[in-house]
């Protein structure tokens, strides 16, 4: 599936998530199972909570970091449960890009 297909189906399942659940007002947690729900309705390979070892100096930090979805092993989706968006996620997610 070509990225540009893939992305509009994640756009898609969270816009349908949004329609059905609203948002904000739940936690995190259940938009992300309610994602999950319905990419896989929509056929895609989802993982949830996957480990991105934190290397510093060659040294793997003891605890990992964890991405919310990575979708048909190529989109990582961070799920955020937010009236507004701020800078700071936005840099978050080049991080995790970074790292993974």
């Amino acid at each position: 599936m070509k990225l540009n297909v893939l992305t509009g189906e994640i756009v898609g399942a969270a816009i349908e998530v949004h329609r059905e659940l609203g948002g904000p007002g739940l936690m995190e947690e259940i938009y992300e199972s309610a994602m999950v729900y319905e990419l896989r309705l929509r056929g895609l390979a989802v993982e949830q909570q996957v480990a991105v070892p934190v290397l510093y100096k060659g040294h793997n930090i003891k605890k990992p970091h964890y991405l919310d979805l990575l979708v048909e092993g190529r989109v990582i989706v961070e799920l955020k449960a937010v009236e507004k968006c701020s800078k700071i996620f936005e840099s978050q997610l080049l991080t995790y890009l970074r790292l993974a």
